[in-house]
């Protein structure tokens, strides 16, 4: 974490910024309950977030419906505390003193519910992980 942050920021960037990276999003700031800055985006984003991945973070009462796919950008990066990529590293900028991660992960692009679930359900895993890495324990 950065002096300037008052929390850590965790960027996460897929190709389209309109499946996997959506979903890790709505975990982290659903989990993290503001206690983490959350941003997403895409080496090629799409015009449109995929109403699959919607579907499947609703069944789990996520709703990443507003969101929209955003272009990754240099600041971006070089603003971020953690910078997690899922099927684009070599498109994303290095700066020294951000931690990377590449989550290799199915991509949700044209696969129906049932397909689906199983990503967002590793997703989930994944960025709880991360919660506990980024942040204390809460204080009983």
């Amino acid at each position: 974490m950065t002096a300037e942050h008052a929390r850590p920021t965790v960027l996460f960037v897929c190709v389209h910024n309109a499946g996997r990276s959506q979903m890790a999003a709505g975990f982290l700031r659903d989990i993290a309950g503001g206690r983490v800055e959350v941003r997403s985006a895409g080496s090629l984003p799409a015009e449109a977030i995929n109403p699959v991945a919607v579907a499947a973070m609703a069944e789990l009462g996520i709703d990443i419906a507003a969101e929209q796919p955003k272009v990754l950008t240099t600041e971006a990066v070089q603003r971020s505390d953690v910078v997690i990529t899922m099927g684009c590293g070599d498109a994303c900028p290095f700066f020294p003193g951000t931690r990377y991660e590449d989550w290799v992960l199915d991509d949700p692009a044209g696969q129906g519910l049932d397909a689906v679930r199983p990503i967002r359900d590793e997703i989930r895993r994944r960025v709880e992980r991360l919660v506990t890495e980024l942040l204390p324990p809460a204080k009983a």
